[in-house]
């Protein structure tokens, strides 16, 4: 099947698409969405505050991290250059399964790799919780991560993040323009965790378990670990990773009271954690 310009459409993503180099994580992708260097990626691609950044024509920038939302899994990136290829968003609200989807990225060090798929759905993936995501039949490959999910019209409707099993997730472009100008939206955890079902000798089913800390975020200040789980608030137990990001949500420094479990399943601890200050690259968990 032919499409119309569909050549100049692939040319224009594959220049709007970025190289981030990850250091010893590898390497990641990008967008350049807007002016003034204004670049967009997944925040676990770009973990820390400044970044290497090489756009289509070889040159190569240093990059600021200016927000970082790890519970989205973005980050905003600047870079001091002008005259930018920005990609043209569209509006992920109006995607109907079935449409073309193209994928641009760096997988396994191929750079402006094309892929294309179909979209099969717009919504939560079924057992995955209440994150809602671009869902289509693109191939992706590490090194794919942060780069364009676009429409036939080469307009941007998702961030391209992760695999789950046939299907590439995309963050839709609705939720990245909410963060780019609203900003994150809940207090900074600084964990990355992964829902686990608490084994038999504790009163809770439901736990989240901390993978990895964030250097002095408030978790790791308030002398979480990995390993540990967290079970709920004193208030309220957790049911799901929603449940932690509603606990999240503030409007300014408070104190979170959690309850998690370390080692046995007997005893639950208590921990106040201190949230709502801004740190450097301000984020919300990555559940």
């Amino acid at each position: 099947m032919s499409i119309d310009g569909f050549g100049e459409v692939a040319e224009h993503l594959r220049r709007s698409t970025v190289l981030i180099q990850a250091g010893d994580r590898g390497n990641g992708s990008g967008v350049i969405w807007g002016g003034g260097g204004l670049i967009v990626t997944n925040a676990h691609v770009a973990r820390g505050s400044h970044t290497r950044v090489q756009l289509w024509d070889g040159r190569e920038f240093e990059a600021r991290v200016t927000s970082r939302d790890p519970q989205l899994d973005l980050a905003a990136l600047r870079i001091r250059a002008n005259d930018l290829p920005a990609v043209k968003s569209g509006d992920s609200s109006k995607l109907r399964p079935g449409e073309l989807a193209i994928a641009i990225g760096n997988p396994l060090g191929f750079v402006g790799a094309l892929t294309t798929g179909a979209i099969h759905a717009v919504g939560p993936l079924r057992g995955s919780g209440w994150r809602t995501w671009v869902q289509a039949s693109v191939r992706l490959a590490p090194g794919n991560s942060g780069g364009p999910l676009s429409d036939a019209h080469g307009s941007v409707i998702g961030i391209n993040t992760m695999v789950a099993g046939r299907l590439a997730l995309a963050i839709p472009s609705n939720v990245v323009h909410q963060f780019l100008f609203a900003g994150p939206r809940s207090a900074w955890l600084g964990v990355t965790l992964h829902a686990v079902r608490v084994p038999r000798g504790s009163a809770h089913t439901f736990g989240l378990v901390i993978l990895e800390l964030e250097p002095g975020g408030p978790a790791a200040r308030a002398s979480l670990l990995p390993g540990d789980i967290l079970l709920g608030t004193e208030e309220n137990p957790f049911q799901s990773t929603a449940d932690l990001a509603r606990s999240l949500e503030t409007n300014g420094p408070r104190s979170l009271r959690l309850e998690f479990l370390r080692g046995g399943y007997a005893r639950v601890r208590r921990v106040a954690v201190q949230i709502g200050e801004q740190g450097p690259g301000r984020s919300s968990v990555a559940a």
